[in-house]
């Protein structure tokens, strides 16, 4: 396949909306890793990204994009989930063993089962091929909006759980829980309103920061995730439970 197909043309005019709408975000220090096989489809993303004001390092290997991760300070991994040597999931799922740099994979391929398994992984979000560029600018800078965003300081206790916005922690009777900072965000929003059935929508846009491209099965992924850390009994959750037909909310 070609790799214009795989990235669709977009004027600079185009994007100004999406710029507009991230002024928080500086991106003229803001570090990008770039693991991708396709040498043309890769050197058009990067040349794009650092026109928007991005560093780019590239890696067109898994085991390139493990060394690169090894050598610098990365504010958002975007990783091509079909990479030779370790596949870009394979590489989600190492670099979440020591970092929780938010990772985007990127896929040639829209099914569940990539997708579902990216974000199993470890990944924060995924955009498919063709993607625009101003679609995958948008959820680069909402993935740097979401580690930069502040949270409340005072802590959250529920029956053995407590939740510490301000330090970033979680603790299950004392014990300290990690969790990834989208993972940690989710929990956040939930906490904060506890009690309160929260669609996926509304969800969608608190805490992956947009609500006009969102994918639904992402938060699903991560509600399952945050199970699995939080619940003594995932299939039975104590905190964490869904509302059928409505949402999820934080069980008080």
């Amino acid at each position: 396949m070609r790799s214009r197909s795989l990235l669709r043309p977009v004027r600079t005019s185009q994007i100004a909306g999406v710029a507009a709408d991230t002024q928080a975000v500086t991106t003229c220090s803001s570090h990008l890793l770039l693991a991708e096989d396709n040498v043309r489809l890769r050197s058009a993303m990067r040349l794009f990204l650092e026109g928007e004001g991005y560093v780019v390092a590239e890696a067109g290997t898994g085991e390139q994009a493990l060394q690169r991760l090894s050598e610098m300070t990365c504010d958002v991994a975007l990783l091509d989930v079909m990479l030779p040597g370790f596949s870009g999931i394979e590489v989600c799922r190492r670099l979440r063993r020591t970092s929780d740099t938010p990772v985007i994979m990127v896929t040639a391929r829209g099914d569940t089962d990539d997708v579902v398994a990216g974000l199993e992984a470890g990944a924060d979000d995924y955009v498919t091929k063709p993607f625009d560029p101003k679609e995958l600018l948008a959820r680069i800078r909402a993935a740097q909006r979401r580690v930069l965003g502040a949270v409340r300081s005072t802590p959250l206790v529920f029956d053995g759980l407590e939740v510490i916005p301000e330090a970033g922690e979680v603790r299950r009777g004392g014990e300290l829980i990690g969790l990834t900072k989208t993972e940690f965000r989710l929990l956040c929003e939930l906490a904060i309103n506890a009690g309160r059935v929260m669609s996926r929508e509304s969800l969608m846009s608190s805490v992956w920061c947009y609500d006009y491209f969102g994918d639904m099965r992402v938060v699903d992924v991560h509600v399952r995730r945050l199970r699995t850390k939080l619940e003594v009994d995932p299939s039975r959750p104590r905190w964490v439970t869904t509302v059928r037909g409505l949402g999820y909310k934080l069980q008080p």
